[in-house]
């Protein structure tokens, strides 16, 4: 251990703690039950850097953590990809026609819907705050949905990855405070940005890049929940920060831009 604190969702044996793993292999991993309190663990300086999910290559956005991103003192300067590997979790002896009751965080029951139509028709789905949390819920007409890294004693875990889709990906940012500044070079800046409210003005923000021969990897939206009819924009580039074309096309979009800021630099 280096003495550095790393904040997650938890329980123990969280994707989040998996990839917090990843991006800080030493540091004090520090599990909590709300992203909420990963960020204000965060901001009050009791992590020196916190991990969360953004999006799932499946299910798009985490939406939470874009809205929490976009408003509290973090930024992005570091993520990972992790496969995820979905397991059926039971405890030892439990036959599937027992199981009343499926438990797991709602975007993993999202993943698994077809399996757990067809193999579980009778048990209600319940949402969790994490995967593994699902665990500490089993009892003899239960079952959770959780990775397959993970080792319980007395849990027995499925041959078989139960989700829809095999290819199954999450992308995790490291996150620090905004004071301590973005890196010098990073090949990806993500930022967030409001338009102003007339037409042609995401037409107008978007030829910033492609005018600079710029790819967009990623655009998504979000409504304003002060601002009914208005929407945030979440886009993703690829190009180094340290680029001149870059630091111009920013420059000019934020220009363009009602309310505009850079969220993560990250390679």
């Amino acid at each position: 251990m280096n003495g550095c604190v790393t904040a997650c969702l938890g329980p123990a044996g969280s994707y989040s703690e998996l990839a917090a793993q990843t991006l800080c292999p030493g540091n004090r991993i520090e599990l909590l039950s709300t992203f909420p309190a990963v960020f204000d663990a965060l901001e009050g300086g009791g992590a020196d850097s916190a991990v969360i999910p953004i999006e799932n290559s499946i299910q798009g956005g985490v939406l939470q953590n874009l809205d929490l991103l976009e408003t509290r003192d973090a930024c992005a300067v570091a993520q990972v990809r992790l496969r995820i590997d979905h397991r059926l979790a039971v405890k030892e002896g439990v036959r599937p026609e027992e199981i009343t009751r499926v438990y797991s965080h709602e975007q993993a029951i999202g993943q698994c819907v077809r399996f757990l139509d067809s193999r579980l028709p009778q048990a209600e789905r319940i949402f969790t705050q994490s995967t593994a949390k699902s665990l500490s819920l089993l009892d003899e007409h239960s079952a959770g949905i959780v990775g397959a890294h993970i080792r319980a004693p007395g849990v027995t875990l499925s041959a078989e990855n139960i989700a829809d889709e095999k290819n199954n990906f999450t992308q995790f940012f490291l996150l620090r405070r905004r004071a301590e500044g973005f890196p010098v070079h990073g090949k990806t800046v993500f930022f967030s940005a409001v338009c102003e409210h007339r037409p042609g003005s995401l037409l107008r923000l978007l030829e910033c890049f492609s005018a600079r021969g710029i790819n967009l990897t990623r655009i998504e939206s979000r409504p304003i929940p002060s601002v009914p009819g208005e929407y945030r924009f979440f886009i993703e580039i690829d190009g180094d920060i340290a680029s001149a074309s870059v630091r111009e096309a920013l420059h000019i979009a934020q220009a363009n831009c009602r309310m505009f800021r850079i969220l993560g630099v990250y390679d």
